[in-house]
């Protein structure tokens, strides 16, 4: 695998980010300062995943639970040569806020406080929320920027602010809610992982294109402007972390990745990259691999929680489908290799069914094709829990947007790849997909973040002896 890559196409593609991008191999790295003190983690949208993921830091705080699925907490990281066997945590590695300092916050269109909101979610057994059900409860929701305009399928919304006044009028209200969070919880350093539902596709529009052209669409009102991006703007000008959980635009338009670095801000996105997706991402690299071919590949997804009640609307399911199509093409290269998957039916669906809850099924079938063209065929039924795999991205999320904020670092974090379907990454350059490529970016910049040698799998160190 290779080292992290180059930064020139990123400062030849990007010109904002000449103002204030710096890729990890062009400087030494600088002492990043210690995690002292608490940090704040705001989540818009506090539903089944925030919740869990709430639920679960508090539990495991308080050792009734282990962090599995979180790279930050469990993880180990091997630095220098295989022979020196060095492999600490990761979170004894870089200095990483504790899972004892988080204070939890949020925006969402129920009023439910966290604790309700995670027993209506019915992600996790009653028995694992008593234990935490006062902290739970203490978790409130500030009133939410929402509009059905973009998210058809949530009837009876009951906390939202004012719909009078314009977008910038609510930005407004959001950056008043986070200067009082902060007062209130005494925090030293706040990040924000979007939580919150699917919006209606849309491509980028005139208002996206630069921040001037942005903030006028936010005082006149722009139709084209989502609620997502209202809350980016606002915590983005609040110099608060901003990591996009959905396939929303929110922060993957020029005008926020301008303002992200004006404001010395890091940001990453896009769609956590959860189950079906997780599975594509680690099978279809292994069928390269070994060039083996692809007819076809069918994926179905079966889920009745708010994301597939919102999914069940086209407009939303499209910002979905968009989000996997990408996967697949940009792993597979097909214009490199046409004979082996020039002609790849990839097919997806998503189909509410209330009765699974949050219990969602990923359901893949794989036509494939190997040694004079005999077919073969792949089978995957992934029953997983939507919830319980998206709670420690949102936990890694945290952790690591707060390191890169500490560490100097504004703008995409295109190493964080790792934990989204569609990688942020700058104009003109093609996202990488490959879960294993993407690990070994993480994985390689945290060893630059620490001053240590970066590791390419070359191997013939150990041989140059013979």
């Amino acid at each position: 695998m290779q080292a992290p890559d180059k930064a020139k196409p990123v400062r030849r593609l990007h010109p904002c980010l000449r103002m204030g991008y710096r890729h990890p191999t062009m400087t030494a790295p600088q002492p990043i300062p210690p995690a002292t003190g608490k940090l704040g983690v705001l989540t818009p949208g506090m539903g089944a995943v925030a919740t869990t993921f709430y639920a679960g830091v508090l539990a495991a705080r308080k050792g009734y639970a282990r962090p599995f699925g979180s790279l930050t907490q469990m993880g180990h990281i091997r630095l220098g040569k295989r022979t020196e066997g060095r492999n600490p945590l990761i979170k004894d590695f870089v200095p990483l806020a504790r899972l004892e300092d988080l204070e939890f916050g949020g925006w969402d269109a129920y009023s439910d406080d966290a604790y309700t909101a995670a027993m209506k979610a019915g992600v996790l057994d009653p028995r694992h929320i008593e234990g935490i059900g006062d902290e739970l409860r203490s978790i409130v929701p500030m009133k939410a920027v929402f509009s059905h305009r973009w998210v058809k399928n949530l009837p009876d919304v009951d906390n939202l602010k004012d719909e009078g006044g314009t977008h910038m009028d609510k930005a407004e209200a959001l950056m008043e809610d986070i200067d009082r969070f902060r007062t209130e919880k005494q925090v030293d350093r706040l990040v924000a992982v979007w939580c919150g539902s699917t919006e209606a596709y849309e491509e980028p529009q005139a208002v996206h294109m630069d921040l001037d052209a942005f903030e006028a669409g936010l005082k006149n009102n722009d139709p084209n402007i989502a609620p997502s991006q209202v809350y980016a703007y606002a915590l983005l000008k609040m110099g608060v972390p901003f990591a996009n959980g959905a396939p929303n635009l929110s922060v993957d338009i020029p005008a926020m990745e301008q303002l992200a670095v004006e404001q010395g801000v890091p940001i990453a996105g896009k769609d956590f990259k959860t189950g079906q997706t997780l599975m594509k991402t680690i099978i279809s690299p292994g069928l390269k691999a070994r060039m083996l071919g692809i007819n076809g590949w069918f994926s179905t997804n079966i889920l009745g929680n708010r994301d597939g009640e919102v999914l069940d609307d086209p407009e939303s399911f499209r910002s979905k489908e968009v989000s996997k199509l990408g996967v697949l093409e940009t792993i597979l290269q097909p214009d490199l290799y046409p004979d082996l998957y020039g002609d790849l039916h990839h097919v997806v669906r998503i189909n509410y069914y209330p009765p699974k809850g949050d219990d969602k099924e990923g359901w893949d079938h794989i036509d494939v094709f190997g040694w004079l063209g005999y077919q073969m065929q792949i089978k995957v039924d992934f029953l997983c829990k939507d919830s319980i795999l998206a709670a420690p991205i949102v936990l890694d999320l945290a952790l690591f947007m707060d390191l890169a904020a500490r560490a100097g670092r504004s703008g995409i974090q295109e190493w964080l790849s790792f934990y989204f379907k569609s990688p942020h990454t700058a104009p003109g350059l093609q996202p990488e997909h490959d879960l294993f490529v993407q690990q070994a970016k993480l994985l390689n910049n945290l060893r630059h973040m620490m001053g240590e040698d970066l590791i390419t799998h070359l191997g013939v160190e150990y041989y140059e002896e013979y």
